[in-house]
């Protein structure tokens, strides 16, 4: 994987997206410190948006706040 200053990477974006749409991985630094990774999409990474409110709403019925209000769990923090 390639490294590339941050100067030289607003400098000539445009081919370093032209790089990366073909495959390549380039690390972008700040003085020598990586910051940044320029990747290619990976669309198999998305998850679909409704089976993951589907995974909320079944992550909530799980959750029970004994009988608390939001308003009593504040101010249980603030002691």
């Amino acid at each position: 994987m390639e490294s590339v200053g941050a100067y030289e990477a607003k400098t000539h974006l445009s081919r370093l997206l032209e790089r990366v749409s073909k495959g390549e991985r380039i690390t972008i630094t700040r003085h020598g410190v990586p910051v940044a990774v320029l990747q290619p999409f990976d669309s198999a990474q998305n998850a679909d948006v409704k089976s993951v409110i589907q995974e909320l709403r079944e992550f909530r019925k799980k959750q029970n706040l004994s009988g608390l209000s939001v308003r009593q769990m504040i101010e249980e923090g603030r002691r």
